[in-house]
């Protein structure tokens, strides 16, 4: 059913327009945005309750609707979309899309070789890339602490170009994440500049069949907690001059080093 809305005050926008996305995530809900990213949502069985679209591009998205039956459409004008937040990257259309219940943590990680663990992530974007990174090298699933930021954020999302969909994931307490993975066998990877770390390129690493690759904080990293109860702490070897890097990009850096012995077929 398509729906002309011709106010910006209409408050059937205001799940689109004005709506904190914490609020969605309390109603079990969450915004996505471009035909690329809705589409790897169906693709993954999520439900959209609602579409809207820039008006006269109903026939850009027809592939998409076509997916979804008896669904409401709204149409707003150029002028309406062009204030929406992100119009730019929105591309001419957003969904709202029902949540699914996450797994059980140790239903996720039971049969699971290669794990990434985002400890405090609280920068949207850098979770969205890390799904991205974990989802094209070869990890098995991704557990999101409950202080880090929400991967369906559209942000999240969409930097992830739509991979937050493409791996098994999960929530866990940050006091109990580590005892389960332990209890399932997983070594676990702490990333820290400390006496005891060994370089990333260490044959041990590989060697272990479980590994849980552990995150930390953009500002102050790990947990000294968490890094103490790793059964590894490790460097990435850098230019001096420099610090530290980017968590996404350690990441990316980590995961390939990491992984790469985990690909199928």
């Amino acid at each position: 059913m398509l729906i002309k809305l011709e106010d910006i005050n209409d408050n059937r926008l205001d799940i689109f327009y004005r709506t904190n996305e914490r609020i969605l995530a309390s109603e079990n809900l969450f915004l996505a945005e471009s035909s690329l990213v809705i589409n790897r949502a169906l693709d993954k069985d999520y439900k959209p309750k609602i579409f809207l679209i820039q008006e006269n591009t109903y026939e850009d998205f027809k592939d998409i609707f076509n997916r979804c039956a008896d669904i409401t459409i709204y149409e707003a004008s150029e002028e309406i979309f062009k204030s929406l937040k992100g119009y730019i990257l929105i591309k001419g259309i957003l969904a709202v899309f029902e949540r699914k219940k996450n797994p059980d943590i140790r239903e996720m990680i039971k049969d699971a070789n290669r794990l990434v663990v985002l400890e405090n992530i609280e920068n949207p974007a850098n979770v969205g890339s890390i799904f991205r990174n974990a989802a094209a090298l070869f990890c098995d699933g991704v557990i999101v602490t409950s202080d880090s930021a929400d991967p369906l954020y559209k942000r999240s999302i969409r930097v992830s170009m739509g991979n937050v969909f493409n791996i098994n994931w999960t929530y866990a307490k940050k006091e109990e994440y580590m005892a389960i993975l332990k209890e399932y066998g997983f070594k676990t990877v702490s990333f820290a500049l400390k006496d005891k770390s060994v370089d990333l390129e260490d044959e041990r690493l590989n060697a272990e069949k479980k590994l849980a690759i552990i995150m930390g904080s953009e500002g102050y990293g790990l947990d000294e907690k968490t890094i103490e109860s790793s059964d590894y702490v490790v460097k990435i070897n850098m230019n001096q001059d420099v610090d530290s890097l980017n968590v996404a990009s350690a990441s990316g850096i980590a995961l390939y080093s990491l992984c790469k012995n985990n690909m199928k077929g």
